[in-house]
């Protein structure tokens, strides 16, 4: 999936995020996280868990579990016990609604009404059931029951990089059709308690978090649509010899992940290649990454984001976007990236840019999963048509 063979070019014309209302502050997770798992005891475990969290960077977080659930329920607060049936009862509930959520805002920003939608893509790491989240979403949303549905499971942090290749194609090789995106993530498969043989458990623990996100992509806008990106080119690359650096499982106890301390610097070490790539396939000759390109990058984690920052030499601002989102949402999976743009959107209408790409025209955008897979999007801000912009 690359560039648009048709002679028209996909265009993101509406974006939305959703998060759940319970917040909690990562500054005082440790403590909370200990409690509720009944764990209180491992002391050492906890001060370790303590000083991850204080490295996160993230300030706090928003489950969709709610506290009263948590503590009511020991089979998903065990770091191993038997709760796949309860998980995946409150997964299956949960993702349809808040990606709903999501869509409903999206739908608001594109301008036109849902009954419009011709083709949904949706994208989740955990819930898997048939019908799925994309059958509950067109009657949660009430879309017109030929909307032509694709399902996306356990895709990780790169899945919405997947979707928007998909509904790339088929924006730009299906006439006058609106596809709609809905990437929802909930951490309730992978919620539990800590071991002292499982660090990367903590490390999820530590980082993940609950959101959804929605965008509106067709080819030829028309004039009542407000245009904000063009996806000029979409490509897919595996990292060689990383099968083992991001792995998770599906258990009796839920999802099992397992993160490996190196995968910042395999993703650092191969960007700059990512990079350069996408801008030769569409004969960009861009000279500094910094004056020249905005920058959407999935907030993977601290060490990512610094890592990426220092291998392409970017000046620290370049990610400011992202470092918000992570501080403010921690790492939601596949709808993390589209939060990004969000920000990224408004951030630059408050600011009155003259593009939702910081001003921009050019921009990359990459999100990261199990693989390790690199997605990378190559986007064309629009000038501005927001209204009061």
């Amino acid at each position: 999936m690359g560039f648009c063979v048709s002679g028209t070019r996909a265009t993101i014309m509406g974006i939305g995020t959703a998060v759940p209302t319970n917040v909690l502050q990562q500054s005082s997770f440790s403590d909370y996280y200990f409690e509720t798992t009944n764990s209180n005891h491992m002391v050492d475990l906890k001060a370790k868990f303590a000083n991850i969290c204080e490295k996160t960077m993230i300030e706090k977080r928003h489950l969709y579990m709610s506290d009263e659930f948590i503590r009511s329920s020991p089979s998903i607060t065990a770091y191993n016990s038997p709760s796949l049936n309860l998980r995946q009862g409150l997964a299956d509930a949960a993702i349809p609604q808040l990606g709903a959520e999501a869509a409903r805002h999206a739908i608001a920003d594109w301008g036109r009404q849902a009954s419009n939608i011709t083709h949904l893509v949706f994208c989740t790491t955990v819930s898997g059931c048939m019908p799925g989240a994309d059958f509950e979403l067109i009657k949660l949303l009430d879309l017109p029951l030929s909307t032509r549905r694709f399902m996306l499971y356990q895709a990780g942090c790169h899945g919405a990089g997947i979707s928007m290749r998909l509904a790339k194609d088929l924006a730009e090789n299906n006439h006058g059709s609106r596809v709609l995106v809905v990437c929802s993530e909930v951490i309730t498969m992978a919620f539990r308690g800590p071991s002292k043989s499982h660090m990367g458990n903590l490390v999820g623990q530590a980082i993940f978090d609950d959101a959804a996100g929605a965008i509106i992509i067709g080819a030829e806008p028309t004039g009542n649509e407000r245009p904000l990106f063009e996806m000029v080119s979409a490509s897919q690359d595996i990292i060689p010899g990383t099968e083992e650096m991001v792995v998770s499982k599906l258990y009796e106890d839920g999802i099992v992940y397992t993160l490996h301390r190196d995968v910042a610097l395999h993703i650092s070490r191969n960007i700059e290649g990512r990079v350069k790539k996408a801008l030769e396939r569409a004969s960009l000759l861009t000279k500094d990454w910094n004056e020249e390109l905005f920058w959407v990058v999935h907030p993977g984690g601290r060490e990512i984001l610094d890592k990426v920052e220092s291998s392409l030499v970017l000046r620290k601002e370049k990610m400011d976007v992202s470092r918000k989102v992570m501080a403010q949402h921690g790492n939601t999976l596949s709808s993390c990236v589209i939060v990004v743009m969000d920000e990224m959107r408004k951030r630059s209408r408050k600011r009155g840019l003259p593009t939702a790409g910081e001003g921009l025209e050019w921009g990359l955008l990459f999100s990261f999963g199990p693989g390790l897979t690199v997605e990378t999007i190559l986007l064309r801000a629009l000038h501005n048509q927001e209204p009061n912009a």
